[in-house]
């Protein structure tokens, strides 16, 4: 088929070797195991399979994570298997069955320039609860902050076509935030993909597996955060600008007038602070200067004009005093953030 299989290894049992062998029977001749740093405890998994067939061990000689892992095979593969259709990457703890991992292969054959994801179905009862508590919320903020709809955003089986190497070899994150970063990334270049249903298998409550909660959470939800972090920072000097020129005004002018005032001083500071922290820290764009500022400022012309919109409508409709103002701004731009994120992900920080 000219695919290789992939698999990063930290610290591995005899599973690993089931799962080669099990490679090998449905056909697979070139098999990339990564040995990520590990102990000389678990050295002898490595050691029989350099003197297999088809398998080639890479090696790191400390850990440096599953994302790294990943990239030094996605490099070995540019420099020594120019002709491969792709890769498939894959588990070395038997979670990945053989047949699975054959079915991402011919499917990504069959596509030509799509990128395979192996789902899992965590509606079953044998799926341990933060797997699938974690996938319910990482699909969930896919969906809500990229606009991505993905079964399985963990998922390690994915098959990548040629053609998409050298682009995943300068994706962001070393270790489990990668595969992460690697869906942004997707999205971001517009690079298509398909989802092929897998065996869900957990052994022991996956209890084999060196994905740390706290850390790597934070790590895979970084640029998530980042962005939310930028508007909640804009958003609350926009917010502190509104209600102190809206308490100083007081009656000196008409409703219309006064939440016009408010919203323009407060929109004109925030705006500022969110398109530096936007281009420099979230969306690290490369975009030219003056193309971003005219196209973040003609969408805050559009936000500004509709949030006065909103929050005169409302005043009238309820009536409301000037504190009542205030707080009705709140969840007008709430709604606002998030049509904001696409706009500004999709047009204007799109390299």
């Amino acid at each position: 088929m000219r695919v290789s299989v992939i698999i990063p290894s930290l610290n591995p049992d005899d599973k690993l070797l089931r799962t080669v062998e099990g490679l090998a029977a449905v056909g697979f001749d070139d098999i990339i195991v990564v040995n990520d740093g590990s102990d000389a405890a678990h050295e002898k998994p490595f050691e029989e399979l350099s003197g297999k067939n088809g398998v080639t061990v890479l090696r790191h000689e400390v850990n440096m994570g599953k994302g790294r892992a990943l990239k030094t095979a996605f490099e070995y593969c540019l420099q020594n298997r120019q002709d491969s259709c792709g890769v498939v990457t894959a588990d070395g703890d038997n979670q990945h069955t053989p047949t699975d991992i054959l079915a991402c292969a011919k499917k990504m054959i069959e596509l030509g320039e799509q990128i395979i994801l192996g789902v899992r179905d965590f509606s079953q009862q044998d799926v341990p609860w933060k797997s699938r508590t974690g996938n319910r919320i990482t699909s969930g903020v896919f969906k809500l902050a990229c606009g991505m709809k993905i079964s399985d955003t963990q998922t390690g089986l994915r098959a990548i076509p040629q053609k998409y190497l050298e682009i995943m070899t300068e994706v962001q994150g070393e270790r489990f935030e990668y595969e992460t970063e690697m869906l942004l990334v997707m999205q971001r270049k517009k690079i298509p993909f398909t989802e092929v249903k897998i065996e869900t298998v957990y052994i022991n409550e996956n209890e084999t597996s060196h994905f740390h909660p706290l850390r790597d959470s934070v790590l895979i939800y970084r640029k998530i955060l980042k962005y939310m972090l930028s508007s909640l920072i804009s958003s609350l000097a926009d917010f502190l600008v509104y209600s102190g020129v809206v308490l100083v005004i007081g009656g000196l002018m008409s409703r219309e007038a006064r939440i016009f005032t408010a919203t323009l001083a407060a929109r004109i500071l925030s705006s500022l602070l969110n398109f530096l922290l936007n281009k420099k820290a979230v969306f690290h764009s490369d975009v030219p200067v003056k193309r971003a500022v005219f196209r973040y400022y003609l969408l805050c012309v559009c936000q500004l004009g509709t949030s006065w919109l909103l929050v005169w409508l409302f005043s009238e409709l309820f009536a409301a005093a000037a504190l009542g103002e205030i707080f009705l701004k709140i969840p007008v731009d709430v709604a606002l953030f998030f049509v904001s994120y696409q706009i500004q992900k999709h047009w204007v920080f799109r390299d």
